[in-house]
């Protein structure tokens, strides 16, 4: 099972983690980072991480499905593959950079290139909107899901 990890204000992130989710199939199992425990997340045999950036970071209900599930699982994933997912006004980076230095510590493996979605929100009206993701970007976050699906099927990661 893929863990689909995700957290959403204004509806990008959780349209991507729907298109990670139907790219994988069966394989994948959309979880609310809300939700994710240390028990569910231990039974995965892989994770997709998928946030939107704010202010330069992961969103905070992400960062406390970190903190809540980090020790309990510290050398209990060790060289579990993820991939991560990231709906960014501008940028993307500060949010990516913070997720692949807490996962580190996991010694998780990145098997998928980041992927971003830049959404152009510059305005304080347009970051507080709810946004439409891409038809290009929901495709490539299918395929995402199409690959790590299938490179755990075939026992590649």
């Amino acid at each position: 099972m893929i863990a689909v990890v995700w957290h959403s204000r204004t509806g990008a992130a959780r349209a991507m983690s729907i298109a990670i989710s139907d790219g994988a199939g069966e394989a994948a199992y959309l979880l609310p980072a809300a939700e994710a425990m240390p028990a569910i997340l231990l039974g995965a045999q892989g994770y997709v991480f998928v946030c939107p950036e704010n202010l330069g970071t992961m969103s905070g209900m992400m960062k406390e499905m970190f903190d809540r599930c980090y020790y309990p699982l510290l050398g209990r994933i060790e060289g579990r593959p993820y991939a991560t997912a990231i709906a960014a006004g501008s940028d993307g980076s500060g949010a990516q950079a913070q997720i692949d230095r807490i996962v580190t510590g996991w010694r998780l493996r990145r098997v998928a290139q980041p992927l971003t979605v830049h959404l152009d929100a510059q305005t304080p009206r347009e970051i507080l909107a709810e946004k439409t993701v891409s038809r290009e970007a929901l495709g490539a976050c299918c395929e995402l899901g199409m690959a790590f699906a299938e490179g755990l099927a075939l026992g590649i990661f």
